[in-house]
């Protein structure tokens, strides 16, 4: 008989997934509640969405103890940026620690699919879209998570981005308003539910714009 050996792994895979669109004057960040490991569900009321800044906004998929440690990091540079500037981090330059983070442990990394969005300087919506080890690209919508398979394509087919190769260089932001791309969120996460046993009970969908932040909440299947 074969000798069977233990394996052990640092990294699990809570699954869910995770949604961005940017517009000419808003973003919209959404991803959903359930966690789980394995076919068993853990919580279906678990927050994948993090507020690092006024008008910056992460939700992470992945391995929810990393996306913890990662967030606790962001927060306490973030706080020392405060005291140094005297003012808040902007979204493009959160982008750029978010990237140097993950990078910065590459060896070993956050086991962590990320998407940033928010507002820049000049109050358009932006997107950064992250692979684990801090390789980004600024995007007019991105998709993460176990259910990206599956909305990924949904979106480039309602909102497909002019090629970043293009010359002269064309913007990204979607040309939805408001109201459709939450529409267009609520879609996606109700078709990638059907599909993927990782997605599911809830859509927390968190809206930046000149106003500030709100939460809105849509129920999906549970089982």
């Amino acid at each position: 008989m074969a000798k069977q050996q233990a394996n052990w792994s640092p990294y699990d895979n809570n699954g869910g997934s995770c949604v961005a669109i940017a517009g000419a004057d808003y973003c919209v960040i959404a991803a959903d509640t359930r966690m789980s490991t394995g076919y068993n569900i853990l919580t279906r009321e678990y927050s994948k969405i993090c507020k690092l800044a006024d008008k910056c906004v992460m939700a992470s998929s992945g391995f929810q103890a990393d996306v913890k440690a990662l967030q606790k990091q962001l927060a306490a540079r973030h706080l020392i940026y405060q005291h140094q500037h005297n003012k808040q981090m902007s979204c493009p330059a959160m982008a750029q620690l978010l990237s140097n983070t993950l990078y910065y442990k590459r060896f070993f990394p956050y086991y962590s699919f990320n998407v940033l969005g928010g507002l820049d300087n000049e109050g358009k919506g932006c997107v950064f879209t992250y692979d684990a080890v801090g390789s980004y690209e600024k995007v007019g919508y991105s998709s993460q998570g176990s259910g990206s398979t599956l909305i990924t394509p949904f979106l480039d087919n309602q909102l497909k981005s002019p090629s970043p190769l293009l010359l002269p260089v064309q913007d990204a932001v979607t040309p939805l308003v408001e109201a459709e791309a939450i529409d267009l969120v609520k879609t996606v996460f109700a078709s990638a539910s059907e599909r993927d046993i990782y997605t599911g009970d809830k859509i927390e969908i968190v809206v930046v714009n000149a106003t500030g932040i709100r939460r809105e909440y849509m129920e999906l299947r549970k089982d």
